[in-house]
């Protein structure tokens, strides 16, 4: 006899490769495919494709005791390579049929480059969540910055996702623990950064709002929302203060790195976007490092 469900309001008008998912854990697309075509799944006794959409009472009929059993299999033995895990500590924010949101440690590179033997997109090529498919790298977030990011699943949500980053309609903010207290409390940065094209020297507009939560004589804890999206952009506007970063390696005076933690205190805490009209609004829990210096400088965070 086969298994038996009737779809209730709450997936009404949701594909049924996806339903299947939600119902029975992280089953491969190949096998939907497969047990589609076979007649193993139907929907009103009636032979389906994976993007059929299911509606309110449909009844959806699984057969084959046996396809079942593989399922909840897949469902329990499904993690990501041991490289993925050890790479990123509290790994996967969301994971759905369009994209991932990762919380990206400090430290890994999120595309290939001449620098960089390990990356984010290669690693995750080779996990179970991109068999049957192939990451799309959709936005930048600097090596040794932590916190949300994004990869695409198909080549659709990559030029949609793409485009929401290009048109400044995808929010982000970051939080950084930086040298010295400053002054202002909030306001706005606006500066001409420097950089260079082989030896062409060229200055691009960098504007970023910015918000200090906490500060004392030593540090501040500042969020900021980066307006335009300039490599090292908020580095580079930090340091042109002259309230630099902890941790940073490039950006920074003399002595700015004497005695504190190796890691960039920067972190992608939040990024909010909208796909048709429904609203994504991602957060990244603060690394261990991160949360252990704001202790030390006496700096309060209320998440």
């Amino acid at each position: 006899m086969p298994k038996s469900y009737i779809v209730d309001t709450t997936f009404n008008n949701m594909r049924i490769d996806r339903w299947l998912r939600n119902k029975l854990g992280k089953i491969p697309q190949s096998l939907i495919e497969k047990s589609l075509r076979a007649g193993k799944i139907k929907i009103n006794k009636k032979k389906i494709k994976s993007s059929y959409k299911i509606k309110t009472n449909d009844k959806v009929e699984i057969f084959n005791f046996k396809f079942e059993e593989k399922i909840y299999q897949k469902k329990i033995n499904y993690i990501p390579s041991d490289e993925v895990i050890k790479a990123n500590e509290n790994l996967i924010i969301d994971d759905n049929e369009d994209f991932i949101v990762l919380n990206k440690s400090s430290g890994i590179s999120v595309q290939g480059g001449t620098k960089s033997k390990k990356n984010l997109v290669d690693i995750f090529a080779k996990s179970e969540i991109f068999r049957e498919t192939k990451p799309f790298s959709v936005h930048r977030l600097d090596k040794d910055t932590s916190g949300v990011f994004i990869i695409a699943k198909n080549r659709e949500t990559a030029q949609l996702l793409t485009s929401l980053f290009r048109l400044r309609k995808v929010h982000k903010t970051y939080l950084a623990i930086c040298h010295g207290e400053i002054e202002k409390n909030y306001g706005e940065w606006n500066d001409d950064l420097l950089r260079y094209d082989k030896k062409k020297r060229i200055f691009e507009k960098a504007k970023t709002i910015f918000k200090i939560i906490d500060k004392n004589s030593n540090s501040s804890l500042v969020e900021m929302r980066p307006i335009t999206g300039r490599k090292h952009q908020l580095r580079k506007q930090l340091f042109n203060i002259g309230h630099s970063i902890y941790g940073d390696q490039k950006y920074r005076s003399s002595n700015s790195t004497r005695g504190i933690n190796k890691n960039l205190m920067l972190h992608s805490y939040q990024i909010k976007f909208m796909i048709k009209n429904k609203k994504y609004t991602y957060k990244a829990l603060l690394p261990d490092y991160f949360k252990n210096l704001l202790k030390t400088k006496r700096l309060n965070f209320l998440d």
